[in-house]
């Protein structure tokens, strides 16, 4: 079963029109709430959007998260009904303005790979909670694709958006959400799917790249790109910087490097 510990993928730079934001609805009351709940974007840092936050409220229904919030101990800027919610299929809450700095990560929380492992992770993120209980509870197809439209509006909105982690890996010694009942590969997917309206590019199978070696010359590796990845021949490359491979006797798939002499 996967680690939502682990839950966590980088965006590429945007580019496309605009996404609509998915179809969503003031959590009634809470507008009275912001002033209380919430902070100052610019208070801690530029208060420039760099990082997308999923969690999931370990409770069954949007009522039982939003009370945490109208206590004003927590927030966040958007909430994801449960299936058996009259609202699910239909609209997201909105809970929080994302001009204004949510509270759903710890002050002192951060990770090396997120965004060069800044503190004060509320002020420069979005925060999306999804409702569900992480006891064995299944997400539905809903709730994962309104979770991505939400990503992807916001990717479409916001240049320095790189980000896209979970509570988990943040705080690892203190939280499992979303949890590993949710399916992160298929958020993922939905995520980096093509953007409507724009052709989609297929990269050529090869010589898309030319890699240079430490002599100055090219190294045929049939360098590639794929979604934003690089791809290419393992050991021309390694070969190329002055070791040899040797592929080990009785075990196809593992190689050993060693210095040439």
């Amino acid at each position: 079963m996967a680690d939502p510990k682990t839950f966590h993928f980088k965006l590429p730079p945007y580019q496309g029109p605009p996404l609509p934001e998915p179809a969503n609805s003031w959590y009634p009351g809470i507008k009275a709430h912001h002033a209380a709940s919430t902070s100052d974007r610019t208070k801690k840092c530029d208060g420039k959007v760099r990082a997308f936050v999923i969690h999931a409220t370990a409770g069954a229904s949007s009522s039982g998260a939003m009370s945490v919030m109208f206590e004003e101990s927590a927030s966040w800027h958007w909430l994801i009904p449960d299936e058996n919610e009259p609202e699910h299929g239909g609209r997201v809450w909105a809970c929080a303005p994302e001009t204004r700095a949510a509270w759903h990560v710890r002050n002192d929380r951060s990770h090396p790979e997120v965004n060069n492992g800044s503190r004060y992770v509320n002020y420069w993120s979005l925060g999306v909670e999804i409702v569900n209980t992480q006891a064995g509870d299944p997400f539905s197809e809903w709730q994962v694709q309104q979770t991505a439209a939400l990503v992807r509006y916001a990717w479409s909105k916001y240049p320095e958006l790189v980000d896209v982690v979970s509570h988990a890996k943040l705080d690892p010694a203190r939280r499992e959400d979303p949890g590993a009942n949710f399916p992160w590969e298929r958020f993922r997917e939905l995520v980096l799917a093509p953007i409507p309206g724009l052709p989609v590019q297929v990269a050529p199978a090869s010589g898309l790249l030319q890699i240079i070696g430490p002599d100055g010359n090219e190294i045929d590796c049939d360098a590639r790109t794929l979604d934003g990845a690089t791809f290419a021949e393992a050991r021309p490359l390694i070969e190329s910087l002055g070791y040899q491979v040797e592929y080990l006797e009785g075990a196809p798939r593992k190689m050993q490097i060693s210095r040439k002499s």
